[in-house]
């Protein structure tokens, strides 16, 4: 699906994205209170602990800004990924830098750049072939506020104050 320009004038990175800045300060207030003292912690043993999901929350900038720039991306030609960051400041510093160059990446983006249908495989295997809009909406930032729900369940069943998020919770009321 591509989204017309001839009626609007707002940039689709406008349009589309509005709510960036609320999502990332939200997921940031987050990963400000995790507890790496207890990085091993897992609800179930079916979760992610809570070092994997920390480094998965830190890394969504990242992955927005490799939608923004790369057109294909194939795990089969990607090398060995990053080793775990394990502490608070080296999640913070991550997720801080990417996003300021995810941000005015996509600040300089053009409507038909984002609609380019963008792809992600594994070889011959296609995951996703959709237009970077939808990629960035769906897989970065609706991916993000998902598992940064994840990570407001184990604040609570680790003890640790649950930051609000769309309102108040039983912590900020």
């Amino acid at each position: 699906m591509t989204i017309a320009t001839e009626t609007r004038t707002q940039p689709l990175s406008e349009l589309l994205f509005s709510d960036l800045d609320q999502e990332f300060a939200t997921t940031r207030k987050f990963l400000e209170l995790i507890p790496m003292e207890q990085a091993d912690f897992k609800p179930h043993e079916k979760s992610f602990s809570l070092l994997h999901l920390a480094n998965h929350l830190a890394g969504f900038p990242t992955w927005g800004l490799e939608t923004l720039k790369l057109d294909v991306i194939d795990f089969q030609e990607q090398g060995e990924p990053p080793k775990p960051l394990t502490t608070r400041e080296e999640l913070l510093e991550l997720f801080d830098r990417s996003l300021a160059e995810f941000k005015e990446t996509l600040k300089q983006s053009s409507d038909e750049h984002l609609n380019f249908v963008w792809t992600m495989k594994s070889g011959d295997q296609v995951f996703l072939h959709h237009p970077r809009w939808q990629v960035l909406r769906t897989g970065i930032i609706s991916h993000m506020v998902h598992h940064r729900a994840q990570l407001g369940v184990y604040l609570r069943l680790l003890g640790v104050p649950v930051p609000q998020s769309y309102g108040p919770t039983a912590d900020h009321p």
